[in-house]
């Protein structure tokens, strides 16, 4: 699913034009992306939470040679499925 997709959904189910449907979906990506970059998790009810994790410096292994790397400490984002969903998944419906 693309952003257009997204933009088309609203526009049929909701009777906006095509260009504020657009404008409504590219502003809600964008408050999601300004509170992640804010350090926030995003919670979307039913549908999951956008998570930021602070991972330390570990030593890694180049699993061609065997020699062993710092890998430095990073921000990563992972995504938890609601229940809601899991289920709607799941279940096929």
């Amino acid at each position: 699913m693309t952003r257009a997709d997204l933009a088309e959904t609203i526009n049929r189910k909701l009777g906006f034009s095509r260009v504020e449907s657009l404008a409504l979906v590219e502003s809600v990506l964008a408050h999601m992306c300004d509170a992640l970059k804010e350090g926030e998790n995003v919670k979307i009810s039913g549908f999951g939470s956008f998570i930021l994790r602070d991972k330390k410096e570990r030593i890694g292994r180049n699993p061609k040679t065997g020699v062993e790397v710092p890998i430095t400490p990073r921000r990563v984002m992972t995504f938890r499925a609601s229940q809601s969903l899991r289920d709607r998944i799941a279940n096929g419906s």
